[in-house]
């Protein structure tokens, strides 16, 4: 710790602004109390001060004070100013339009009819002298409006009538949350508006720091066209990406293929873009025969030159910090640790922003730098017998791999096998060839036209091979593991456990000879033939060096007499590399198989809006997912209106969350029949989780989707089955009786159905003793036909059924729901899945009476978002909702 008291700073400011983050109140306090009892324990050791101590301690409270602070005032000035009119989304209050006016902050996005940006609000209405951000969004009306809005630019004015909304909170449990994305930006307010012809745009005047900034993104807009005038559009948005830190043109399937085998980091510009621009400018001023000195003074200048023109991303911020104050090292001949460089950027990003914390970029940045330090000098010995240089590189990519691991799981829930191999093929190739032949070509293009796109047609042809290699990787979900989110624990133990795991077996391969390192505090004979005996054993069974840890615990037992105690502990350093080996390993399968379930089943009825979308799992860990939601497009848009990535749920909502949970397969997925509501989000269901079997009505519309989707299921080899009225026994606690469609005596045919309600798939689930009932869209004819066939309806005693859930039909439209059906069930709770405001009112008011006349307690996920049910093996249900998680209740 006396070695590196900088590095040890930062560490404890990160941990008080972690602290501070994720605890309050009296919670806080104990925590903090608790870090600062860790700090007496290198005192008790010898390996610290107490005045280090002291000082490290007042980094934990200033951090933790620090974020406080910044966090107190980050409220909104505009609640206060505001009239209302009530509305149902999250419980809000948002209040109706007004007149706005502001600067831009940040340049203009076009995504077909929408254009987005964020703007320093300065007066709403008859208040002024207003310095709030809000993100706006302008729904265009024209194809000529996306021309109006390109030309607002950093600085300029902007007048308009808008309307304000609180960004939306999750609304499912380990969903995105967009409201708290936005507070870490310090915006509070979304103003939503309608025609970019009706602004009243002023020009920016005077000399300030936008004019600056503004011309930072011109430049920034002007090569990204450059580069899409040497690439073409496709090649064009890679190349974009990997040069100058702009993602927006970017192909999102091709984004999605490099996320999925760990390759993004190559487009997030960081350490090893700043060191090719760094090692591109050196060798130029070698070429014009510059001194060292004049040299690294110009690289120390260009370097936030370079951070800007990119982004300004945290990872390239640190980057860029790194890379200024390394070379003014390097040209003062002075600190050259690179741990404390690391540190001190840490440290002066953190003090500007702590909210810095919580950005993904920036935790991954910081934490795989420090591993590549820390962790290559420790696996290059390891990897003697490979030739030098690939040595280096499988360290360095190792090193990466296995810093960032947890984060990646923790954030993606996802890890390709192939991702290491991946890696250590594709990122030599773009970072020493591709990226700086890139710069190359940009620079060449500039100055002769015909000489770029030469030497751009190289490019995309090594661009076309690698994501040939990237495609070709990602074919099979063979090699794709998912992960439940770790807890912060489980992260903590991960790098003690790989850092200790890395010290043995280097010390395995060092043998430098000898296992104890006696001192003048232990006697060497004659303490008693017994312990005589131990320390010969001890030093002839192996010769293996303690670790210094180890050796340090040691030599306080040895100092307070506890001789065989400390011999004990030296000796039984030969086996521990082989315990921690084993204790790495079991904590990677529990964090792969997640935390026991103990019997108790789950049933999850999440909020895909306005569809049905529930994820069952079983007491002994089956996964069912029964439908998936779909995002229902009302008419064929104009061409100018298609945005690049739009909004899907089953990409955006549902597999996010199944990997949230940690599905790795699902054992069953039920269609109940194909509406784009219900089937829509299975396409990407089945592209991404490994699935056992799909089951369907039976019955087809020819609509181009579901061919799609049973293409999908084909080609992955996925049994397609046909639903039955029999019952299917999950496992021995789960059991399923499938109600409808009734079996029809041509099994082994499809017909076409244009209107599928009617034949939704219905069945009852037992689970633990509890009963579910789920109706898909089935109408009130389909109901009464069910009610027809009433054998089912009594239990082995004759005694009518009754169920605790009722999964109620149609969105709670009046088609659905009847009261004969009800009271057949007796449904003692009901789940309504539908839509915040939904064009079709639902769930309908006569289907709320009905459930009220027969007592049933009501659950709506446009009200309450995800409603969560976990039955207990005494059959016990535990409800819990998204939105008033606080209003959990059993029964």
């Amino acid at each position: 710790m006396l070695q590196r008291p900088l590095l040890w700073f930062a560490i404890c400011w990160v941990a008080g602004s972690s602290c501070a983050a994720m605890s309050a109140g009296m919670q806080q306090v104990m925590i903090l109390g608790g870090l600062a009892m860790l700090l007496v324990i290198p005192v008790l050791f010898g390996q610290s001060s107490v005045i280090l101590s002291g000082i490290l301690l007042l980094s934990i409270v200033l951090s933790a004070a620090s974020w406080e602070w910044n966090d107190s005032r980050n409220i909104s000035g505009l609640d206060p100013l505001l009239t209302y009119s009530a509305s149902e989304e999250d419980g809000a209050l948002i209040p109706a339009s007004a007149s706005l006016s502001g600067k831009v902050l940040t340049p203009v996005e076009i995504d077909g009819d929408r254009a987005r940006f964020t703007l320093r609000l300065e007066r709403l209405d008859t208040h002024t002298s207003l310095q709030e951000k809000v993100s706006v969004q302008v729904k265009l009306v024209s194809e000529e409006e996306q021309d109006i809005a390109a030309s607002w630019r950093r600085g300029d004015s902007l007048s308009f009538t808008g309307s304000l909304e609180k960004p939306g909170a999750a609304r499912n449990f380990g969903g995105f949350d967009y409201r708290q994305y936005l507070y870490y930006q310090e915006i509070h307010w979304i103003v939503k508006a309608e025609g970019a012809a009706a602004f009243d745009v002023q020009l920016l005047s005077g000399w300030s720091l936008d004019w600056v900034l503004r011309g930072n993104n011109e430049i920034r807009a002007y090569l990204g066209q450059h580069i899409d005038s040497l690439f073409g559009s496709f090649h064009g948005g890679y190349m974009k990406g990997l040069i100058i830190g702009e993602r927006g043109d970017l192909d999102p399937d091709t984004f999605a293929e490099f996320s999925r085998l760990g390759l993004t980091h190559i487009l997030a510009i960081s350490g090893m873009h700043v060191a090719v621009f760094a090692g591109c400018l050196l060798f130029l001023f070698s070429r014009l025969s510059m001194t060292r000195e004049a040299s690294l003074n110009a690289i120390i200048l260009a370097l936030p030159l370079y951070v800007l023109l990119t982004g300004a991303s945290p990872s390239v911020v640190r980057a860029g910090m790194m890379g200024m104050i390394g070379f003014y090292a390097a040209r003062k001949k002075i600190l050259k640790d690179g741990l404390h460089i690391l540190s001190a950027a840490a440290l002066i990003m953190l003090w500007y922003n702590p909210y810095f914390l919580m950005n993904i970029s920036f935790q991954l940045s910081f934490l795989v730098t420090a591993g590549l330090m820390l962790f290559v000098p420790r696996l290059m010995p390891l990897l003697s017998w490979l030739p030098k240089w690939l040595a280096g590189a499988a360290a360095v990519t190792t090193a990466a791999q296995l810093i960032s691991f947890p984060l990646t799981i923790y954030y993606f829930n996802q890890f390709s096998l192939l991702s290491l191999p991946a890696n250590l093929l594709l990122v030599p190739v773009i970072s020493l060839v591709v990226l700086p032949a890139g710069m190359v070509c940009v620079l060449l293009g500039l100055l002769w036209s015909r000489g770029g796109e030469w030497l751009a047609s190289w490019i995309k042809l090594l661009n076309g091979i690698t994501f040939k290699i990237v495609e070709a990787l990602n074919e099979s979900l063979l090699f794709q593991t998912i992960w439940p989110s770790p807890t912060l624990g489980w992260i903590m133990a991960y790098y003690v456990l790989l850092f200790l795991l890395l010290q043995l077996a280097n010390k395995l391969k060092e043998n430098p000879g000898s296992l104890l390192q006696q001192d003048e505090t232990m006697p060497l004979a004659g303490i008693s033939p017994r312990y005589e005996a131990v320390e010969a054993k001890a030093s002839g069974s192996s010769s293996w060096a303690v670790h210094p840890a180890i050796q340090s615990v040691a030599m306080v037992l040895r100092r307070r007499g506890w001789y065989r105690l400390a011999l004990t502990l030296e000796a039984a350093a030969v086996p521990a590399l082989l315990s921690v080996s084993a204790a790495w390993l079991v904590l990677l399968y529990c964090g792969y198989q997640g935390p026991s379930q103990q019997g108790v089943g789950m049933v999850r009825f999440l909020d895909v809006g306005q569809g049905d979308c529930m994820l069952i799992r079983t007491p002994q860990g089956k996964y069912i997912l029964l439908d998936g939601g779909g995002t229902i497009s009302f008419g064929q848009k104009e061409t100018w209106k298609i945005r690049k990535d739009p909004f899907e749920v089953g990409s955006k909502v549902v597999v996010p969350l199944l990997k949230k949970e940690g599905v790795q397969a699902l054992d069953m997925v039920i269609l109940t029949h194909n509406d784009q509501d219900h089937a829509g989000g299975l396409q990407a269901v089945l592209e991404n989780i490994p699935v056992k079997s799909f089951w369907f009505n039976g019955t087809f519309s020819h609509s181009p989707n579901e061919a799609a989707l049973l293409g999908t299921a084909l080609a992955r080899g996925i049994p397609i089955l046909k639903v039955r009225d029999t019952e299917v026994q999950l496992d021995r606690d789960t059991r399923i009786q499938f109600l409808n469609p009734a079996a029809d005596g041509m099994e082994e045919r499809l017909k076409q159905v244009k209107d599928q309600n009617h034949h939704s798939v219905v069945f009852v689930m037992d689970m633990n003793g509890a009963r579910f009932l789920f109706t898909g869209d089935a109408d009130e004819a389909a109901e009464l036909a069910m009610l027809d066939r009433e054998g089912w309806l009594q239990d082995d005693s004759n005694k009518p059924v009754k169920v605790d859930v009722l999964k109620a039909g149609h969105h709670g439209s009046k088609t659905s729901t009847s009261s004969a059906w009800l009271s057949a069930w007796m449904p003692r709770a009901a789940v309504v899945s539908a839509g915040v405001n939904n064009r079709y009112n639902h769930p309908h008011p006569d289907v709320v009476s009905r459930l009220a006349q027969f007592q049933a307690a009501l659950y709506r996920t446009d009200q309450q978002g995800e409603i969560q049910m976990r039955i207990k093996r005494d059959g016990a249900i535990h409800v819990r909702t998204r939105l008033a998680p606080e209003d959990s209740s059993v029964w």
